[in-house]
């Protein structure tokens, strides 16, 4: 099965080769790999060429936009700009971090997964990180079924019935909640364990604290769903700020009349959604 990777990189000297090494050791090769080197002022560009002069199937992309490093706009932005470099001739396509380590049989997996299983819209593994003893812990806070945004890959039906990726906070959940709202299934294959060599968010900008309440604003949750994601969002990562923030977010986002990322009937889909999800929780 062909397959693209677009991997959006600002800054990633320390960690970009050890990505792409993992890459270039697949079992199943992917037909190009594009690393959107996004204003990087350090050595990001010197390894990606490194790489590409070696393997013909590895492509750069320069591109220039803000230097903050802030979720959402920025590494979409990136990435749209890398699938300009990509054709119709794909079976799926991945949107990469730049500061992860996969196993060696990831994408053959990935693609047995697609193939086995058509109703299956995106799919992925799941992210490990170091403690403080450089053991490799399960750093997943989500729903089991969620996929990282870090290694998310989409079937070319599901990429396309959601309109691509949202450059927006939240791009990660509103994909998941309109493949589900155009009939496909989210998979995650805990067999798949890939190392994320720095822990989310510690290079974001600190104006990214409100950008959480005003992804969900923008995905149309209202009031309670947002209210009850935030307060589980806080008490799982232990930041009771995380709740307060999230709804001056939310308030700003509604004040400002923040375009909605999704239209009323999908929004409509994603509260009944939510709501099941809630009462499935509380029952269980």
């Amino acid at each position: 099965m062909d397959y693209y990777v677009i991997i959006p990189a600002h800054n990633e000297e320390t960690f970009i080769g050890l990505t792409l090494d993992s890459i270039v050791k697949q079992t199943l090769l992917p037909k190009k790999v594009i690393v959107v080197n996004d204003n990087s002022t350090d050595g990001t560009e010197k390894i990606i060429d490194e790489f590409a002069s070696t393997h013909p199937f590895i492509t750069k992309l320069n591109t220039a936009s803000s230097t903050l490093h802030m979720p959402g706009s920025k590494v979409i932005n990136a990435f749209k700009k890398g699938t300009e470099l990509t054709d119709d001739n794909y079976a799926f396509i991945v949107k990469l971090d730049a500061d992860i380590i996969l196993p060696h049989n990831y994408f053959e997996k990935i693609a047995y997964i697609f193939k086995e299983r058509p109703q299956i819209g995106i799919s992925g593994g799941f992210i490990y990180e170091q403690d403080n003893e450089d053991k490799w812990v399960l750093n997943h806070p989500m729903d089991k079924n969620h996929i990282r945004g870090a290694i998310k890959a989409y079937s070319k039906s599901c990429y396309k019935a959601i309109g691509g990726l949202k450059s927006a906070m939240g791009w990660d959940t509103v994909d998941e909640l309109l493949a589900q709202y155009h009939g496909f299934e989210l998979y995650t294959d805990d067999t798949l364990r890939v190392k994320h060599l720095r822990p989310t968010g510690n290079a974001y900008d600190p104006k990214a604290k409100l950008l959480q309440g005003k992804a969900m604003y923008t995905m149309r949750y209202g009031f309670w769903i947002t209210l009850i994601a935030s307060l589980k969002m806080a008490i799982k990562n232990k930041k009771l700020q995380a709740l307060s923030d999230n709804m001056y977010g939310y308030f700003e986002a509604e004040k400002e009349k923040t375009p909605f990322l999704v239209t009323e009937k999908e929004g409509r889909f994603i509260r009944k959604l939510r709501w099941r999800n809630i009462k499935q929780k509380i029952m269980a």
